[in-house]
């Protein structure tokens, strides 16, 4: 049986020439970030929208929302017309069900944030909510600073916790969290992740990288092949 390559997510979308080569190089899906407490890699949500609009169908784009109500969410979604809405903080009860009546089509990716000092905490916090999304992305934020950290942090958490999460539930498990061309195949080999997200990894000057994304694209097909 020949292995699966891991889909690739290529976040921090910052305009139409980055979205256009990170589809040209084989990425699966594009992250396009709007208004965040902290991190890198926030757009005005008119650009989200104009970006959205250049992707192939093919290719889904994520919309990342701090936003933990539904209305707020809702409003961006059919402002930007994503086909994917990535929650990075925690919702309030009933926002997955209601994002479900409002947005129907739109698939929704909830970020769960894995710490080393809580990965029971986060292995209990995916296995709840793995039946009200479509998947679960983990990263290495901290929800619980007066800032919140909600992604892009470059930080890598503890995969060990990341596999016992991908074991453990029945959606697909997206891994982030300071990702890059150096390390992604181990990853891929410890965690066994649907898909993989990155962000800071791949950029130079703020800018994304050819020549990353090209070795980034190359350790992944590797890490598949184990």
């Amino acid at each position: 049986m020949f292995p699966v390559r891991p889909r690739v997510k290529v976040c921090c979308i910052a305009s139409e020439e980055e979205a256009a080569l990170a589809v040209r190089m084989g990425a699966s899906a594009l992250g396009l970030v709007s208004r965040m407490p902290s991190g890198p890699g926030p757009i005005p949500e008119s650009r989200i929208r104009d970006i959205a609009e250049t992707v192939p169908p093919a290719v889904a784009t994520f919309l990342l929302t701090c936003e933990t109500t539904a209305e707020p969410i809702i409003r961006q979604q059919r402002f930007c017309r994503t086909s994917t809405l990535q929650l990075v903080d925690a919702v309030q009860p009933g926002v997955h069900a209601r994002l479900r009546d409002s947005l129907p089509g739109i698939s929704i990716v909830q970020v769960i944030h894995v710490r080393d000092s809580d990965g029971e905490g986060a292995l209990k916090e995916s296995v709840a909510v793995s039946s009200s999304v479509d998947a679960i992305l983990l990263d290495s934020g901290n929800p619980s600073l007066s800032t919140k950290e909600l992604g892009g942090t470059g930080r890598v958490h503890d995969w060990d916790v990341s596999r016992r999460i991908r074991d453990s539930v029945d959606v697909p498990v997206f891994l982030a969290g300071g990702l890059n061309p150096g390390n992604v195949g181990k990853a891929i080999t410890q965690v066994a992740p649907f898909a993989v997200d990155v962000c800071s990894g791949l950029r130079t000057n703020g800018t994304l990288d050819e020549a990353k994304l090209a070795a980034f694209m190359r350790e992944v097909m590797l890490g598949a092949q184990g």
